[in-house]
């Protein structure tokens, strides 16, 4: 489209482009206009000469990172967090969408949904503060293990079962609002395919392998290639909520130790380093899973 184009269209559908004005500020302001800080991961930031007076060090920050004793301890534990979500906690709202799909009784869908959604609007804070309760050696987890003959223990002080109650309490938490772009996206199936594969003599699950998976298939690649783009960024908020000193060998990622050297240690540049390191790999996991699934799926992002 040229200029003459894009400026007819402007006027033609000016209400549009004025309700895009909010959207646009949005990212201007609060995404593109702190890249501008991205600059102190190369100086000796000091709050005292500012942004541009600070001295410049280059890759010293990067170098310090890469050498430290904790590099391949976040590292390592921010991918394998990463690979257990994604191995675990992707399919899981594609499961459900598919087992409501066949629930043809309305209100036991209605209540399933619902309370499989409650999880998602709960504060991150209470639902760590619950997690807590149940997992502490007389919480409601241990009474449970406890009644089949295990041994109690609390949970989140062993290193070995952070990242269990982690990926598993994520599951809990987004599986029913996961959901909700698959169940829309099922909607989008013409029901005449599914008539068509019973004059076939397709049963109930043929239908969802022949029918409902392919049809839904082109959301699943793009909402996959947006997770591994994100692979890197484990939330640190819950994290923070949920680790200890004693669990850091298995909980601590690269998000929740650019937090403790930032804000608790003030080490501003040196954390700007790792943050811009992090942000780096997943750009090129987003970039790498876009080409990989445009190259043998025909689908993708752009």
């Amino acid at each position: 489209m040229n200029t003459f184009g894009i400026f007819m269209d402007i006027r033609k559908n000016k209400l549009l482009y004025v309700m895009l004005i909010p959207v646009l500020l949005y990212y201007v302001v609060f995404h593109y206009g702190p890249m501008y800080g991205a600059i102190i991961a190369f100086k000796d930031f000091s709050p005292r000469l500012g942004i541009w007076g600070s001295e410049w060090v280059g890759f010293e920050h990067f170098q310090n990172f890469f050498t430290g004793p904790y590099f391949w301890r976040t590292i390592k534990n921010t991918v394998l967090i990463s690979v257990y979500q994604l191995v675990f906690g992707f399919p899981a709202p594609i499961i459900l969408a598919l087992l409501l799909n066949e629930v043809k009784h309305a209100l036991f869908k209605r209540t399933v949904q619902t309370i499989t959604y409650m999880p998602h609007f709960i504060s991150l804070v209470v639902i760590c503060g619950i997690i807590k309760d149940f997992t502490v050696s007389d919480g409601v987890v241990n009474d449970v293990v406890a009644f089949f003959g295990g041994e109690r223990t609390t949970f989140l002080l062993e290193p070995s079962f952070f990242r269990s109650v982690y990926v598993s309490t994520g599951v809990w938490q987004h599986i029913g609002w996961g959901t909700i772009i698959f169940l829309a996206a099922l909607t989008g199936i013409d029901q005449e395919q599914y008539e068509a594969a019973k004059i076939d003599g397709a049963g109930r699950w043929k239908q969802m392998t022949s029918v409902t998976i392919p049809g839904i298939m082109p959301t699943i690649i793009i909402l996959l290639i947006l997770e591994i783009g994100r692979m890197m960024n484990v939330g640190f908020e819950k994290i923070i909520l949920l680790y200890n000193p004693g669990t850091y060998e298995t909980a601590d990622v690269i998000s929740s130790y650019v937090y403790r050297v930032g804000l608790q240690d003030f080490n501003y540049s040196f954390s700007s380093a790792v943050g811009l390191f992090n942000s780096v790999i997943n750009f090129i996991l987003l970039i790498s899973s876009n080409w990989l699934s445009r190259k043998f799926n025909d689908t993708s992002l752009w």
